[in-house]
């Protein structure tokens, strides 16, 4: 009999309380930045299952004018999609991006660890400075480290705050080929063997990268056009 009414037991439920939940509703309120789940478990009771309070705490907020996101790795709360509107007037006063800096930041973000050299040859034009410091500046972009070839150029990657911007967890949430196609974006016939990298945004230094000098900067950009002039 005690075996089969094991068999029979209810499985336990989740390893939270009500309590739970609330910790972490006025942690990310009062947060002035993203946490991970590693800080937030650190504040709830000891062996509360973080995982499972943060997926309730997202359920509650699901249908509510803010919700509950994992974005770059770490939780937040933000606006509903569907209340966006409400900010529409702010988006406008946003800086517009040119469409170089867009094509710029679309290469970094798929083909990283880009040079600036990489970046031209996809694009088949010169990179002006100034589609690089808009990037830079915006937060979007950073320097990684320099390539192990002649000059030493600096390379580039997307940052956090990119994946925090465009609503992606995960450089890997990036659309891939096929979702570009549904999307309209590619038309008609592609060539033979033609397809879209995987990103990868690693902090790891490649094997032919190596760690930027003390004045990377002021070198990076010495070699660009002071006019910041470019031919699109």
């Amino acid at each position: 009999m005690g075996v089969v009414a094991q068999l029979f037991e209810t499985p336990p439920g989740p390893r939270f309380t009500t309590e739970d939940v609330r910790v972490i509703e006025a942690l990310l309120f009062a947060s002035p930045e993203p946490l991970d789940e590693a800080a937030i478990a650190s504040r709830l009771r000891h062996g509360s299952d973080v995982k499972a309070a943060l997926a309730e705490t997202q359920r509650q907020y699901a249908e509510r004018g803010v919700n509950l996101v994992k974005l770059a790795g770490r939780w937040m709360f933000r606006t509903s999609p569907d209340m966006s509107w409400l900010l529409a007037r702010d988006d406008q006063e946003k800086r517009k991006l040119s469409r170089a800096a867009i094509e710029t930041l679309a290469i970094i973000a798929y083909h990283q660890p880009v040079t600036r050299a990489d970046i031209e040859d996809i694009r088949g034009v010169a990179v002006s400075k100034g589609a690089l410091d808009v990037l830079m500046e915006a937060g979007w972009v950073r320097l990684r480290g320099r390539r192990k070839a002649p000059g030493r150029p600096v390379t580039y990657g997307t940052t956090s705050a990119f994946l925090i911007h465009f609503g992606l967890d995960l450089i890997t949430d990036l659309p891939g080929l096929d979702e570009l196609k549904g999307a309209g974006l590619f038309d008609g016939k592609l060539p033979i063997g033609f397809g879209v990298p995987r990103p990868d945004d690693s902090d790891a230094l490649r094997p032919d990268e190596e760690p930027l000098g003390d004045s990377a900067i002021e070198e990076a950009w010495s070699a660009l056009p002071e006019d910041g002039s470019e031919t699109t």
